[in-house]
């Protein structure tokens, strides 16, 4: 909102005394505009707390030149001054002097009350309220947690029963987001951790002459540890956060509860695909990382450590157990299983913003990737008691 008076326009300027035995008129001329300093209020106030006979504070602008919102945020204010100035008798305010433009819009700030909660408290809350805070919200997060993990058992047994309901068009995508297109960043991170292991075991063995070892070191951690683990983290940070991304934008646009009104169950037709393309996925996935890791190491052990080809893979293949493999493919498919629940928990339970969505895309990855490393400790753990 803009009125111009003349185009000679000067600062700004604010002047109040009093015109009546009860009333403080308030002059305002110049510009009034975001464009340039406005006067504070402080000086508003200092006349008003100079002479507590003031009933009625009125605006004159017939030397207004220009104006916008800057005008109303200064009215605002003036209007809360008169509000706070004296606790027994609050202030009128006249708002006959203002250019019409300024009285509708001001008006209006006053149509609605204020949403409560809406303006951000100066009151610290206290420590003991914030940690009791956020343990309701861990214990509420993780009531959350625990109900969409039911959720999911069921749409998964509806779907051995072959009673879920969803699209299979829809689980060849997701498929293939997740498998062919995942490749090339699985190849590039699992052949540089097999270079690093290769290379940094290779110098400690050299000291001792058995650097033919090395093949054992990068078969046997990229089979039992790396493979599994570097591949879970991959898909959290890819196809976590994009699932988050998605549901969450869907729960925005109000499409899962489209689906719910058409009697689907968003379970079943959004969740279901996901966690299966992921389950099947996520061992093909393992399985090409640990090859590709392998021959990382072998080219570092070939290359730079005068092992030849014949010897670095029969020394791998003598390293490498059933055992190790099979424990690389386990931990695959329970990691592919929880990328997917934390991604599609996250989407599900997103809030209804632009901001949520990031929000949802950011904790399903960190989630994810929190409890993958946990469990492969876990893993770690019970493998050593069990002599595996």
């Amino acid at each position: 909102m803009n009125d111009s008076n003349t185009h000679n326009s000067t600062p700004a300027q604010l002047t109040a005394r009093k015109t009546a035995d009860d009333t403080l008129t308030v002059f305002l001329s110049g510009k009034w505009t975001l464009d340039q300093p406005l006067p504070d209020i402080i000086e508003l106030k200092k006349a008003l707390t100079a002479d507590n006979a003031v009933r009625t504070l009125s605006f004159d602008t017939q030397t207004l030149q220009e104006w916008d919102s800057g005008l109303l945020v200064f009215l605002i204010k003036a209007r809360d001054l008169a509000s706070s100035r004296n606790l027994t008798q609050n202030l009128n305010i006249d708002l006959s002097g203002l250019p019409d433009g300024a009285k509708r819009l001001f008006q209006l700030t006053t149509a609605v009350p204020k949403r409560e909660g809406a303006e951000k408290s100066d009151t610290r809350e206290p420590f003991l309220a914030k940690t009791g805070g956020a343990v309701i919200n861990i214990a509420g997060s993780f009531k959350e947690m625990l109900d969409f993990i039911g959720d999911a058992s069921i749409a998964l047994l509806k779907f051995m029963t072959g009673r879920a309901t969803y699209r299979s068009s829809d689980l060849f995508l997701i498929i293939q987001e997740c498998g062919v297109e995942a490749l090339a960043i699985v190849t590039l991170i699992s052949v540089l951790i097999g270079l690093i292991l290769a290379f940094v075991g290779a110098i400690q063995l050299a000291m001792f002459g058995a650097q033919v070892y090395v093949a054992d070191l990068v078969a046997i951690a990229m089979l039992r540890e790396m493979g599994a683990m570097m591949t879970g983290i991959i898909m959290a940070g890819r196809t976590g956060a994009a699932f988050a991304a998605q549901l969450g934008t869907m729960q925005v646009n109000e499409e899962i509860d489209a689906l719910k009104t058409l009697g689907l169950q968003p379970m079943e037709f959004l969740v279901l695909p996901r966690m299966l393309a992921l389950i099947l996925m996520m061992p093909l996935l393992c399985i090409y990382s640990d090859l590709m890791g392998v021959l990382g190491g072998a080219v570092v052990g070939i290359g730079a450590f005068d092992i030849t080809p014949v010897q670095y893979f029969e020394q791998t293949r003598g390293s490498v157990h059933l055992s190790h493999f099979l424990l690389g493919v386990v931990k695959s498919i329970i990691f592919g299983i929880v990328i997917a629940l934390a991604g599609c928990q996250r989407g599900m339970n997103c809030g209804r913003s632009a901001t949520a969505v990031g929000y949802a895309a950011t904790s399903a990855v960190v989630t994810a990737i929190v409890i993958i490393i946990a469990l492969d400790g876990l893993f770690a753990v019970i493998t050593n008691i069990l002599g595996v």
